[in-house]
């Protein structure tokens, strides 16, 4: 499943003696799509490495997806065993807040819907327990 990833997820890139830092759009357990002006062509090998508070984590890639203007699409192709660990907390992280922000999407729509201006929470004295 790919998740969007959080403002503050971003990489180092280098390849072919080209290196850029990029933020990531988007990450799944393949791979993660990187904001980028650069192309690159399709089956060229990349070597990435994650600036994130889980630590860092290095890997090799490969270009799957070239979108002008958007960026690449970054499958992944090798992942050291001491990183596994860390980039499953990474995505864990990002599947957390995937979930928090539709859960809030949800309830501002609920609440939008009824006319509920006290954002779901009611007038105070619905919310006074009773004797």
């Amino acid at each position: 499943m790919r998740l969007p990833a959080t403002r503050d997820v971003w990489v180092y890139w280098e390849c072919r003696g080209l290196c850029d830092v990029s933020r990531v759009r988007d990450l799944s357990t393949g791979g993660i799509f990187i904001e980028t002006p650069r192309r690159r062509p399709k089956g060229e090998l990349i070597q990435v490495h994650f600036l994130v508070q889980e630590g860092q984590i290095s890997l090799d890639s490969v270009v799957a997806q070239a979108l002008p203007t958007q960026g690449l699409g970054l499958k992944f192709q090798a992942l050291a065993n001491k990183d596994i660990s860390k980039l499953s907390l990474l995505l864990e992280r990002a599947r957390a807040a995937f979930l928090m922000d539709a859960a809030v999407d949800r309830l501002s729509r609920v609440t939008s819907i009824r006319g509920d201006k006290t954002g779901g929470a009611g007038r105070l004295e619905d919310r006074t327990p009773r004797a």
